[in-house]
């Protein structure tokens, strides 16, 4: 740490002559980001090794999180600000004619997610440094992320997110802690010594790396760790290269290092799905021989050793990815720990637990048994006999039911049920938010819910206040502290105190003068990149998030559409003016999202170019949404868009980003928008549509005819008429996909049924922003109740209340 400007900035000058030969004045803005970076590396990896070595003294219960998605952002200034860095370098910086936003910029976002998922781990691994609890995360380090999302003529166009061509300066590649992952072969049993042993031969090894990055805990000595690993090989056939065949010599390097080379390859063909599934195999089966080798290290290694490994270490699986976690620990512990069946699976269901995030049936994944016994035999072997088991004790509780079974299997009709395995191999199953996790219970698994009544729990999503709100939005954290004191930083339930001062007039000035300069700064932006002038002055109307048809992206922009043709028809209509702004990736292969994308940047190239319309309304859709974009966007926004069809968003964490900025949520009752609305009233959210309840009966019984709707409410059948009669300038049959997608599945999710419903939401959100006093209330009050979703709180009950972990403070020495 540093004591003063003047310490600092020698030191900065000091690592730039040693690390590049260079003065500061020869030095470029990408060398003095390294040089700092590494600076503030060299104070954070004294705190990691302390609480490596406190954790192994003390011997405390610690809990891994495994995920498929960390969605960092940009580690400089979160790091800055955990370490309470963030004034002293600014300042020394500027004295040296250097800007901290300059070099912050310079940082890749880590490719390592795609959305909310990601994001999620990143706040809960933020949250468990910052509360002293010892907490890990486990995951790929993909070299290419999802992809870097280009909008070319309107269409998503995919190309590498190359996030790790100027390196990584956060991460510490740590090759003698690397493990073989075998897939493939076949497996014998064999008795040896009274106990059948599995061999494994055959097999393709592939070398995981791992790759460790530290997390740094806020105002507070602990540096919990992200271990991410990397497929790699050495392999390189010489003899073909020195014949001239250049291919066939890297050839087996690239196939085996494929593994961590994207996020989420597309699985409508087959090597998609196999390289998924090797991926999700690969990453657990590393972490878990990681974890055990460490364990075996502190607390000892013999079978009765490892009789209590679960007392020690809690595995959590975010969503179904990891889900191979159950038979892979029961195959380390039986296979290369000479635990026997029982034992074996007594500690694996007491160790892991896990979170659903979707009721979505796609998304509860499954995979062709045969896929599975390829690639994975040993894997299948253990799922197998699990399922013999357990349908077993399905029979003697329900005998006869066959249905009932078979729906409950972990292995049926040619598939292995992931989601149903990740129930049976853990101790705790939790939904997201309250309406979430009561669908699991009453209606997604109710069958298990039944057969393990106390198995399952409700753990509402929450985001870190300190990186979305006292980062992202420094002038509003300023605003809050001058009003209420510093004391929601570390308590972010006393934001709450905030309510008081809902209707004072000199606060709702400065709160509305702190949001017109984040909208000037994104209006910037967009100018900046798109060439496109925006009015300041109008409303930021914001849905930001995965594109995706249950979170009906459609109905905002048949809203548009239809509000474009009442301005066209009258063009005094009176409303305030709005921006409209979209952002996020479709999956690559996911043409409907992909052509709802296309609608949405059609929609603008007509409605941004007629002047017919005077500028009232614009629609900007911003391309490669990321960590570091939402943290422009978020706290510019007037409205925050949660619109998804009730019952089918887990929870969201949008909702909670954009409330905790003064956002007012136009929504449904889904997901924690119930909660949010619970929280701040009735009065500072604006909620329209079916609801959960609602949709799940139509989805039961039917008496839902989308025909009806569409004929009998005109703007909306004009509106759904113009997706395919020629009046958007582009091909007849463009979007006839989404015309498909509403009219011949009878409106699967309800946009057109909700349509006039969110017309009238709208209305309301346009005469509400009309009266400004009326509208930064609400947006006090927003921010007011929103450290009810502040991450700190939802991590500190997953540690209670599953984990059973206990906070271990590091004394610095």
């Amino acid at each position: 740490m540093f004591e003063s400007k003047e310490q600092f900035k020698q030191a900065f000058i000091e690592k730039i002559q040693t690390l590049f030969g260079q003065s500061l004045e020869e030095s470029s803005t990408a060398a003095r980001y390294v040089a700092l970076s590494t600076l503030i590396r060299e104070i954070i990896s004294k705190r990691w090794y302390q609480s490596n070595q406190q954790y192994s003294i003390s011997k405390e219960k610690q809990v891994y999180y495994f995920s498929m998605e960390f969605l960092l952002g940009r580690l400089l200034g979160s790091n800055l600000f955990n370490l309470g860095m963030t004034e002293v370098c600014c300042q020394g910086l500027k004295e040296l004619g250097i800007e901290l936003t300059e070099l912050e910029a310079v940082e890749h976002d880590a490719g390592l997610g795609n959305g909310g998922l990601g994001r999620l781990a990143a706040c809960f691994l933020d949250s468990m440094a910052s509360l002293h609890l010892p907490g890990h995360g486990t995951g790929i380090r993909f070299r290419h992320g999802m992809f870097e999302q280009k909008i070319v003529d309107g269409y998503q166009v995919e190309l590498p997110d190359n996030w790790l061509r100027d390196g990584y300066v956060w991460e510490t590649r740590k090759v003698d802690r690397a493990v073989t992952v075998k897939f493939g072969g076949n497996v014998q049993m064999e008795e040896q010594g009274g106990r059948l042993i599995a061999i494994h031969e055959n097999y393709e090894p592939v070398l995981a790396v791992p790759y460790d990055v530290p997390i740094v805990g806020a105002n507070c000595n602990t540096v919990n760790t992200l271990r991410l690993w990397s497929a790699e090989t050495n392999n390189f056939d010489f003899s073909s290269f020195s014949k001239g065949d250049f291919l066939k010599a890297v050839e087996e390097k690239y196939s085996l290092e494929a593994t961590s080379q994207i996020l989420y390859p597309d699985d409508n063909y087959p090597e998609g799905k196999t390289l998924r599934l090797k991926q999700q195999y690969f990453f657990v089966s590393a972490g878990l021989q990681s974890i055990v080798r460490r364990y075996k290290r502190t607390h000892g290694g013999s079978p009765a050793d490892l009789g209590i490994f679960h007392k020690k270490i809690a595995i959590h699986i975010n969503d179904t990815h990891p889900a191979l976690a159950v038979p892979e620990l029961m195959r380390i512990l039986m296979d290369e720990e000479s635990l026997d069946w029982d034992q074996a699976w007594h500690v694996t269901r007491n160790t892991i637990s896990y979170t659903n995030h979707t009721i979505l049936p796609e998304a509860l994944e499954k995979w062709p048994i045969e896929l599975v016994k390829t690639l994975l035999p040993r894997m299948y072997m253990i799922i197998n006999e699990l399922n013999e088991r357990f349908c077993a004790a399905l029979w003697q509780r329900y005998p006869g039911d066959w249905e009932r079974i078979r729906s409950m299997a972990l292995i049926a009709d040619g598939y292995v049920h992931m989601a149903h395995l990740a129930v049976v191999g853990s101790y705790s199953v939790n939904g997201v938010a309250e309406v979430h996790s009561n669908i699991l219970k009453n209606e997604v698994m109710a069958p298990f819910h039944e057969f393990f009544p106390y198995r399952f729990t409700n753990k509402t999503n929450g985001v870190t206040h300190r990186r979305w709100l006292a980062k992202a939005n420094p002038q509003l954290a300023a605003l809050i502290t001058a009003t209420i004191g510093p004391g929601w930083m570390a308590h972010p339930d006393e934001l709450a105190n905030l309510h008081r001062f809902a209707h004072d007039g000199a606060l709702q000035n400065e709160i509305k003068a702190v949001k017109q300069a984040n909208k000037e700064r994104l209006a910037n932006y967009i100018q900046a990149k798109m060439g496109i002038a925006i009015d300041v002055g109008s409303i930021f109307d914001v849905q930001v998030k995965r594109i995706h048809a249950y979170k009906r992206q459609t109905l905002n922009a048949l809203h548009i559409l239809d509000l474009y043709n009442r301005l066209k028809a009258d063009p005094g209509l009176d409303i305030e003016p709005r921006t409209f702004i979209f952002a996020g990736k479709s999956a690559t292969g996911y043409y409907l999202a992909k052509r709802i994308i296309k609608f949405i940047n059609t929609l603008a190239q007509v409605i941004n170019n007629d002047p017919a319309i005077g500028g009232k309304i614009k629609v900007i859709f911003l391309e490669n949404y990321s960590v570091s974009l939402a943290e422009l966007i978020i706290p510019a926004a007037d409205v925050s868009e949660q619109i998804s069809t009730a019952s089918k968003e887990a929870s969201g964490t949008g909702n909670m980003k954009l409330m905790m900025n003064g956002a007012i949520t136009i929504g449904t009752l889904d997901g924690a928008n119930i909660e949010i609305k619970d929280e701040v009233g009735d009065d500072n959210i604006v909620i329209f549509g079916l609801t959960a309840e609602q949709v799940m009966n139509y989805y039961k019984y039917g008496g839902y005819n989308v025909l009806d709707v569409y004929n009998n409410n005109p703007r909306l059948k004009l509106a759904v008429d113009q997706l395919i009669n020629g009046f958007l300038p582009v091909s007849p049959d463009e979007f006839d996909c989404i015309h498909h997608s509403l009219m011949r599945t009878n409106d699967e999710y309800f946009v057109l049924k909700d349509f006039a419903n969110y017309a009238v939401a709208q209305e309301r959100i346009n005469n509400l922003y009309g009266k400004q006093r009326c509208w930064q209330s609400m947006a006090i009050n927003n921010i007011a109740f929103s450290g009810r979703f502040a991450s700190d709180r939802t991590v500190s009950e997953y540690a209670i209340g599953i984990w059973k972990i206990k906070p271990v403070v590091i004394r610095e020495n």
